[in-house]
């Protein structure tokens, strides 16, 4: 830590600049400086222990859980400092678990969560990060609110929502879909003059037609997993209008063949359409120029008409817009394995979806670094106000990572 202090005092005071008053910048700097030490858990109370500040226990509890302090200016300002550096090509979408034993703190439920694969009491927070092949940090978050700590929802549960006051939720807020947070951090984030082009996202957000409509409407493009129940036209499928009977309505355009699942297509265009692919170099030793092992497989892509009630309410005439479904079909795999859209350009080339697609390793890169090392998961305040300050903190310790990593090896990537 002291061969990095001068770094971190300049960091510091740049991202806690948003702060108005010395002592926020002080507890926000000592925060800070907890995560990034070696040591055990990274909670209040051992990281004031560590840091010699055990006198000051209470004024570091209250900085984290209770001052009033907005993380959206901190997110702002670490994203203006990580963006020339990352020079991000894409937002990357997800949520993760925070697995809890109680019932107390805010938004905590039995909910599926992948950190774990399964259902589980947690919370979930759901982030989004900018990301290149260089590097990737988050900046941005929402906690997960269920719709059991709705008082609006029909699943309200009332001894959760009595909870509410205490664990300090904002009374306007309920119940949202994750993707919904997702366009919601996409317009803050771009509200702070971070402009990236692209989102990448799994299939939990890919699968859902209002996301993928929803950066649509923003300009954006798109990388995003599906699962194999979406279904699609073929991209040479028109809609036929039936002859009319002279009785009742005349018939409107409709697609004479009802839609598939997007592995039906892929399987009925054959193995043979698909192409060997590499997109970067893993962790492993191989005989990559680095000396890791190439990451590589067999990709088939093919031009669609995505199918669905939302997306036939979207579109103005009786012809489905085409996109990108992307497949991959490994060598030794009887059927393919992943699927990806995409409304990238027709002329995109295969190498460049697959890349793009599989820069989403970079997420789970960051919540690996964040939870391992930095204590993500380790905040045990209760509050709505505590879950965010702590993940904002965690994320500005992980861009220092990133920046001390990126100034001694600038062109190396990090190791999946």
């Amino acid at each position: 830590m002291a061969a990095v202090r001068c770094d971190l005092e300049d960091f510091a005071a740049e991202v806690f600049g948003a702060f108005a008053r010395a002592d926020q910048r002080r507890w926000g700097g000592v925060y800070l400086r907890g995560l990034l030490m070696s040591g055990g858990r990274k909670s209040v109370e051992p990281m004031a222990a560590r840091l010699g500040e055990e006198a000051n226990r209470q004024a570091l509890a209250h900085f984290i859980t209770n001052s009033p302090w907005d993380p959206a200016h901190v997110r702002a300002r670490l994203a203006w400092r990580m963006q020339p550096v990352v020079k991000p090509a894409a937002f990357l979408v997800d949520d993760t678990g925070f697995l809890k034993d109680g019932h107390a703190s805010a938004c905590v439920a039995r909910q599926y969560t992948g950190t774990v694969g399964k259902v589980t009491n947690c919370q979930a927070g759901v982030s989004l990060h900018l990301a290149s092949d260089r590097a990737s940090t988050a900046v941005n978050w929402r906690l997960f609110l269920p719709e059991s700590w709705d008082p609006a929802s029909p699943k309200a549960d009332p001894a959760k929502v009595a909870r509410r006051e205490r664990c300090g939720i904002p009374t306007r807020t309920g119940h949202v879909e994750k993707w919904q947070l997702a366009l919601d951090m996409i317009d803050e984030t771009r509200s702070w003059g971070i402009e990236v082009p692209l989102t990448i996202a799994d299939g939990g957000y890919g699968d859902t037609a209002a996301f993928r409509l929803g950066l649509e409407d923003r300009g954006l493009h798109y990388v995003v997993g599906i699962s194999t129940t979406v279904t699609a036209h073929p991209e040479d499928a028109r809609p036929h209008t039936p002859p009319y009977n002279g009785r009742g309505r005349p018939p409107v355009p409709a697609y004479p063949e009802s839609a598939r699942r997007v592995k039906e297509l892929v399987i009925a265009a054959g193995r043979q359409a698909a192409r060997p692919v590499q997109w970067r170099e893993g962790s492993r030793p191989g005989t990559g120029r680095s000396g890791f092992k190439r990451m590589y497989s067999r990709f088939v892509a093919l031009q669609i008409r995505p199918a669905g009630r939302e997306i036939r309410k979207a579109v103005a005439g009786p012809e489905l817009p085409t996109c990108w479904l992307l497949a991959e079909w490994p060598a030794d795999q009887d059927e393919p394995v992943q699927f990806w859209l995409s409304n990238l350009p027709a002329d995109t080339p295969l190498t460049t979806l697959v890349r793009l697609a599989k820069l989403r390793w970079r997420i789970e890169h960051d919540y690996r670094e964040m939870k391992q090392a930095l204590g993500l998961a380790h905040f045990e305040g209760r509050t709505w106000n505590g879950w965010h300050h702590h993940v904002t903190l965690v994320s500005a310790a992980h861009a220092f990572c990133t920046l001390q990593r990126m100034a001694r090896s600038p062109k190396e990537t990090a190791p999946a």
